[in-house]
């Protein structure tokens, strides 16, 4: 289904559309307009699933387990010897 609009668009945004058009990249201004507006959907989209995926983990994060101080640094410690023996880096 097709709905008309009626739209404004800059000098510059109606030169590059019109463009692509003549090119044969599209077949229509309404083709241009059309693909722009779903590649940002998919963007807004995109953006709201990584936001919430980031709140996600960062609540998971403040009500998980913790460790001391004293912990994460030997953890740190650990990860770094064994990174340096898998690369056979000298200290």
């Amino acid at each position: 289904m097709s709905v008309k609009s009626s739209i404004s668009l800059t000098e510059q945004q109606d030169t590059f559309a019109r463009s692509l058009v003549d090119n044969g990249r599209y077949s229509s201004l309404s083709s241009v307009l059309q693909q722009g507006l779903e590649l940002l959907r998919q963007k807004t989209e995109a953006e709201a699933a990584e936001t919430d995926a980031l709140r996600d983990l960062i609540h998971r994060r403040l009500n998980g387990p913790t460790l001391s101080d004293d912990a994460m640094a030997g953890a740190v410690d650990n990860m770094i010897a064994r990174k340096r023996r898998a690369l056979r880096v000298e200290s």
